[in-house]
């Protein structure tokens, strides 16, 4: 690499690799020792990063992203100079400042004013500055009131606000930031979204590591992702993001999905005495999917496509007016929207199922996302005879991070169907 290519540059990883290893018994005490005498020989070896490679040019916004255990923040210590690499190279071009853990560093027996001092000293500011700096750094965290409190007094909402404020004054060319748009309320958040925007506009290098495919889209120059440990995809921010969604859809299965008790039911389902119908005729889910205009059955849907949810149903023949309702939970249970109507079904009795269809504008956020869906009878309002808690996973990918803003189905229809087997 020329001189100029190096002066462009703030970071340079070339073939990194970083194996840990992991002791197969935890020896505390010279008893456990002399018990056990060969048991530190023991363990096995965790291979956290595989000949990564990369570069950040000055001024570049670049997200690090991937599932948990990908190797992330084993990166970003060996950036940070708190890991040593095992193989390669990493050459960093400025000062740097690591925000990993915010808090990191803070006295919990010092007041606020003592912590922001010392540890804008330990930034490199002379105590002057540090202190001449207090004010910025309470008026963005929104703590003035609170600047001779003890630390250990705070809530950790006072104390992320803290950490983060002193972040926004470090003078530092490099800044490695992990996962900080994940604390504080969603006030904080959007100041948070600001600062970082405004530090982006100002020409800092920054390395972020987040699971928020939205705040990769919106910040970032470039992207990378890892996956156990490899570098399986860089480059275009949205590129990364819609491979980040497929690497999860693809480890995602419905039997390891949160359980009923953490989608809690709006409707108390009907006693199954009070179905009448023989066990092996019990209204039950055949099969659940999504389709797109061009591609059927898709695992990952792009926000701003036309979306078509599909449902066939079995058993319902003594259910003469089923009435279907679904509704899309995140993956932390909240409910985001539902739709839900009463079709008109022909009475076919040689039909052995019904297939229901809803159609639907996709507006949801980035991310991961159930379908809930529930068969009720019109002659008992509000007792449905067939509930599916997780009838189907999909992922949304897109620019668009934030709350999801969508519209209810515009149409539905159900038409009973042969056989499904």
């Amino acid at each position: 690499m020329s001189t100029a290519d190096d002066d462009q540059m703030a970071i340079d990883v070339r073939g990194v690799e970083k194996t840990f290893r992991i002791p197969a018994h935890r020896v505390e005490s010279l008893k456990e020792r002399a018990m056990h005498p060969l048991s530190r020989g023991e363990f096995h070896e965790l291979q956290a990063l595989r000949d990564v490679s990369f570069q950040v040019a000055r001024g570049e916004f670049f997200g690090i992203v991937g599932r948990n255990g990908c190797g992330k923040s084993t990166l970003l210590k060996i950036l940070a100079s708190i890991y040593s690499a095992d193989a390669g190279r990493v050459r960093v071009n400025g000062t740097l400042a690591p925000f990993i853990e915010l808090g990191v560093g803070f006295n919990p027996d010092l007041s606020a004013r003592e912590n922001v001092v010392l540890n804008g000293v330990m930034m490199g500011l002379t105590r002057r500055e540090a202190e001449w700096r207090l004010g910025s750094v309470l008026e963005f965290a929104e703590l003035e009131d609170f600047v001779e409190l003890k630390l250990k007094n705070y809530s950790s909402g006072m104390m992320v606000r803290l950490a983060f404020s002193m972040m926004v004054q470090s003078d530092a060319e490099i800044l490695l930031i992990d996962e900080v748009l994940a604390v504080g309320d969603a006030a904080f958040q959007q100041k948070c979204a600001e600062a970082l925007f405004e530090m982006r506009r100002g020409g800092l290098t920054i390395v972020f590591v987040t699971h928020d495919m939205g705040a990769v889209q919106r910040f970032c120059h470039r992207a990378l992702l890892l996956e156990k440990g490899e570098v399986l995809h860089a480059g275009d921010p949205t590129e990364v993001a819609e491979r980040y969604a497929e690497v999860n859809s693809e480890h995602i299965a419905p039997e390891v999905l949160p359980g009923e008790d953490q989608f809690p039911l709006p409707l108390d389902p009907r006693p199954e005495s009070d179905l009448e119908v023989p066990a092996s005729q019990s209204p039950h889910l055949v099969d659940a999917w999504l389709d797109l205009a061009n591609e059927p059955r898709p695992a990952i849907v792009a926000q701003g496509a036309d979306v078509k949810v599909n449902a066939v149903f079995e058993g319902l023949e003594a259910v003469a007016e089923p009435q279907f309702a679904f509704i899309v939970t995140n993956t932390e249970g909240v409910d985001v929207f539902g739709f839900s109507a009463a079709p008109p079904v022909d009475a076919d009795s040689s039909a052995e199922g019904v297939h229901v269809q809803a159609a639907f504008f996709n507006c949801l956020a980035p991310g991961t996302y159930v379908l809930r869906c529930w068969v009720l009878d019109a002659d008992a309002p509000g007792q449905p005879v067939l509930e599916a808690p997780s009838a189907l996973v999909f992922s949304v990918h897109g620019p668009v991070g934030g709350v999801g803003c969508v519209s209810l189905a515009r149409e539905m229809s159900a038409v009973r169907i042969g056989s499904t087997r």
